[in-house]
């Protein structure tokens, strides 16, 4: 069990250092958007240092992948569910969180920062949808609403009506989404029910 510890963290280096290449990031880039001082991500490259969580966590949102991926962990769980990241050539990242036939689907979205002056292009579908902010703001168009929402913030909404969401220039947004069939409702109790003393 050590050995294999041992093996995958010795391999995360190498990993680290074939990822940036791979989008010809220079280590200054990696620096600036995870605040990891240059010379530590010299080191973790060539695996003269082991990385700390803390510093898995913003190299794994930097270069777009899991923290899974990044270390190559073996798979857990159910062998015949492998959901995978699906990253989108504006640098979005969605992650599927379930995979149930019928059901209400859930979505994990990184997406990096964004121009305000983005022209929302809104769209309908059938289903309804739940959004939850994790981190950043999220700019969401509803019909004739232009709404700002920010980390602990949720929205709901028939997405029939006419809708858009991104990011703002303020930084990086991450939200969860529960998608649902029409009529199919997220339930929300906002406390918990007390029988009243007789």
């Amino acid at each position: 069990m050590d050995e294999d510890f041992d093996r995958t963290l010795d391999a995360v280096g190498p990993r680290l250092k074939r990822l940036r290449m791979r989008t010809d990031m220079t280590l200054s880039d990696l620096a600036a958007r995870t605040g990891i001082s240059v010379s530590t991500l010299s080191r973790l490259e060539a695996g003269l240092r082991r990385p700390t969580l803390e510093q898995l966590l913003p190299l794994a949102r930097a270069h777009g992948v899991t923290l899974d991926e990044l270390v190559d962990a073996p798979p857990t769980g159910d062998p015949r569910i492998h959901l995978r990241p699906v990253a989108c050539t504006d640098g979005s990242v969605i992650i599927p969180l379930t995979r149930r036939p019928g059901g209400i689907q859930a979505y994990k979205f990184v997406l990096p920062a964004s121009s305000d002056d983005t022209p929302p292009q809104l769209r309908t579908h059938e289903g309804y949808d739940w959004v939850y902010v994790l981190n950043g703001t999220l700019r969401l168009v509803l019909g004739e609403h232009d709404l700002l929402l920010s980390a602990g913030e949720a929205a709901e909404f028939d997405t029939r009506t006419p809708h858009w969401f991104g990011a703002t220039e303020s930084g990086p947004l991450e939200f969860l989404s529960l998608v649902g069939r029409q009529g199919e409702r997220a339930h929300v109790r906002a406390a918990p029910r007390t029988d009243s003393p007789e």
